[in-house]
C-alpha cells in the first residue's frame, strides 16, 4: 500500500464538501482508496487535506477521471490540487 496526501481548495464549506466526499466511500473502496484523514487547514477553511491509503496510483487517476463531474460538484477546485505519494 502507498499513502497519498492531497491538498486542494474548495468553493463551498468544509462540511458540505466532507458530506459529499463521505457519501462516496463505496466507490472509493472499489478504486482501492481508503481515506485515513480529511480536514480543513487550521487558518483557511477552504483549503483541505486528504490522506489516503491507495493500492495503485493508476486506479486513483482513473477514479478521478471517471468521477470528475461529481468531484467538481462537491466543491473541489481541481486546478488547485497538489498530490504526493509515499511508500
Amino acid at each position: 500500500m502507498k499513502t497519498q496526501i492531497m491538498t486542494f481548495n474548495i468553493s463551498n464549506t468544509f462540511e458540505e464538501w466532507a458530506n459529499n466526499f463521505d457519501s462516496h466511500r463505496e466507490i472509493q473502496a472499489a478504486a482501492g482508496m481508503t481515506p485515513l484523514f480529511r480536514g480543513p487547514h487550521e487558518s483557511d477553511p477552504q483549503k483541505v487535506c486528504v490522506v489516503l491509503q491507495i493500492e495503485d496510483e493508476e486506479k486513483v487517476g482513473a477514479f478521478m477521471a471517471e468521477n470528475e463531474a461529481a468531484i467538481l460538484d462537491s466543491g473541489h477546485l481541481l486546478e488547485t490540487t497538489e498530490s504526493n505519494t509515499y511508500l
